[in-house]
């Protein structure tokens, strides 16, 4: 179906669409984005759980957002399941598919595969799932790149719905940056560990003199990550790092990296 059909369809819902538009962008709070999805939205791309992922997929560094009405079914008990590996291969597949929006149909095996766990209650909604529509926003500067899932229970999806995803992906993201990070939205592997030879000490000096922001992107750069993988990893802009970094040459009376890192580990 062309792109021109595709317009010409949503022609008439347009005031609809625009209203819609308007209520998601007033959303700020994770409640007010569930009942926004769940609400009108549904007559145009009806899904039951909708997980936002962000973050840098090469690295494997992914945060996510699972949004849906299903009882359980939240952020809250998203890092308790192991939905990283499904992500990833879907953002791999979004790739390959041109930064398209595809649809993917599974029937009654559901979305079991990619070692998601088999017990909680997000594994066992996404084993109930049929299809699921896919798009995907990606960034060129920050590394930052977003993929959107939305998992239904219906078996098709139709080019209508895939319109409508691209049409309202912009602002649906725009809408979750608006939205507070929860505690557990940081995977484990982000989790900085102490640097230097076994057991040899940091530097209490250069410790005491760096913020524990500091000191968390010392430790980075102590296993080699530049700027842009450690925004990935800490879940900010290559341009804070850099600022960071900045402060922490001044601190240390260094003019690089290596030194920074041979001073710190001293």
């Amino acid at each position: 179906m062309s792109h021109t059909h595709e317009v010409e369809q949503i022609d008439e819902d347009l005031p609809q669409l625009f209203s819609l538009m308007v209520q998601l962008l007033g959303a700020g709070r994770h409640i007010d984005l569930m009942r926004w999805l769940h609400g009108d939205f549904q007559r145009y791309l009806q899904h039951d759980i909708l997980i936002a992922a962000w973050g840098n997929f090469s690295l494997g560094v992914v945060h996510y957002d699972v949004i849906s009405a299903i009882p359980g079914v939240r952020t809250e008990s998203a890092m308790a399941e192991a939905v990283s590996p499904l992500l990833t291969s879907l953002f791999a597949r979004w790739l390959a598919q041109g930064h398209a929006p595809f649809s993917l149909s599974v029937g009654e095996t559901g979305f079991t595969w990619d070692r998601v766990v088999e017990s909680g209650p997000i594994a066992e909604s996404l084993g109930s799932m049929r299809s699921c529509l896919v798009h995907g926003i990606r960034d060129e500067r920050g590394r930052h790149d977003c993929l959107y899932i939305f998992f239904s229970k219906h078996l098709y999806r139709s080019s209508k719905e895939r319109f409508i995803c691209r049409f309202f992906l912009p602002y649906i993201d725009t809408a979750l940056r608006q939205v507070e990070l929860l505690p557990n939205q940081y995977p484990v592997s982000a989790t900085p560990v102490a640097i230097g030879t076994g057991d040899k000490p940091i530097s209490d000096a250069a410790s005491n003199s760096l913020s524990e922001r500091e000191g968390e992107i010392m430790v980075w750069i102590a296993k080699g990550k530049t700027n842009g993988e450690i925004g990935s990893i800490l879940n900010v802009s290559e341009f804070t790092v850099k600022n960071h970094l900045q402060r922490i040459f001044k601190k240390l009376c260094v003019s690089n990296r290596a030194q920074a890192v041979a001073m710190y580990s001293v």
